[in-house]
């Protein structure tokens, strides 16, 4: 009976009778379906024409191998990135094994170093290195001595919890439905906070005397307020106190601004003071000028009255005395 993994019967002969498409179906297996994981390796014949070979793919341009996975329909959910984990697996395979995939089990001593072979790919972790043995002792027909305790709990038979378990369509369902009873536990678990044990309630090694609690100081009883008591007022009474205290309030706000308004007229006041200063600064020197001009009128006077201009002025004196004196008729007897 041969493999049903892919669920496609072309898909699944070639996984029976490459081994080189088992191993690239289980690095496959991850983040995907299990069919979907089994049936990459036939596309991926398909897509390059003839059946697979590790040091091709070992030596394949990576942006080329990257594409041939992405085209669709992708042979996995993250094309690029799984090819690039092929090509690895692909260079492993030839240089430690001679390009032979089957010998990575064919020559292996027991189940021990089966597992730590496949444990050694890149992209196998403990977990799933213990279910791709299991598959190999149960559906392919290794078993070497120790097998089905190299795989725990995946190799015992009669379960149905991995890939090794799926031989028809029923087991698939059965699978199926124990791994999402796994991801729900773990989802349930990692929802539900983890209560630590309190160091105080930790129990007393044998043999020695657990020391007392010290003992808690109970807190200070806060007082309460004392109650304000409000007396009822009498309307009158209010009304009264309204009026006297209206007055005080407007005294005390007409108080506030008379103080307030020298503080806001002592600036502009120095300022009159300032240009008052100025302005008597730039009288006397005004009147300065003034009486230097004068002085200068004074002096240019004095030098205008020489001894020619006084000579001059005595004569044209004479002279209107003499014309007096000749015009006045002669009386006679």
């Amino acid at each position: 009976m041969g493999l049903v993994l892919s669920q496609q019967p072309a898909a699944d002969a070639l996984l029976d009778r490459d081994p080189l498409a088992l191993l690239i179906g289980m690095v496959l297996d991850q983040q995907i379906s299990l069919e979907r994981a089994f049936l990459s390796p036939y596309d991926l014949v398909q897509r390059l024409g003839h059946d697979l070979d590790a040091a091709e793919l070992a030596d394949y341009d990576p942006d080329a191998l990257g594409a041939i996975f992405a085209t669709p329909p992708a042979l996995h959910r993250f094309p690029k990135a799984m090819a690039k984990r092929v090509q690895e697996v692909c260079r492993l395979v030839v240089d430690q094994y001679d390009n032979d995939t089957a010998a990575i089990w064919r020559t292996a001593d027991d189940g021990t170093e089966l597992l730590r072979r496949v444990a050694a790919l890149p992209g196998f972790g403990k977990h799933k290195a213990q279910i791709f043995v299991a598959l190999l002792g149960k559906q392919y027909g290794v078993q070497p001595p120790g097998w089905s305790d190299a795989a725990g709990p995946f190799g015992r038979p009669g379960t149905y919890l991995s890939v090794a378990d799926i031989v028809d369509g029923p087991s698939l369902l059965r699978v199926r439905e124990y791994k999402q009873q796994m991801k729900a536990a773990a989802k349930a678990s990692a929802a539900t906070p983890v209560a630590t044990p309190s160091r105080r309630s930790a129990p007393a090694p044998a043999g020695t005397s657990a020391r007392p609690a010290k003992a808690v100081k109970p807190a200070k009883a806060v007082k309460p307020a004392k109650a304000v008591k409000v007396a009822k007022a009498d309307p009158v009474k209010r009304a009264t106190a309204a009026k006297s205290a209206q007055p005080a309030r407007s005294a005390q706000a007409a108080k506030a601004a008379r103080s307030a308004q020298p503080a806001k007229s002592a600036q502009p006041a120095k300022v009159g003071k300032s240009a008052q200063a100025a302005t008597a600064a730039k009288s006397a020197q005004a009147a300065k000028v003034g009486k230097s001009a004068q002085a200068a009128k004074v002096a240019k006077a004095g030098t205008k009255t020489p001894a020619k201009a006084v000579d001059k002025a005595a004569t044209k004196t004479a002279a209107r005395a003499g014309s007096k004196t000749t015009r006045a008729p002669v009386k006679t007897r």
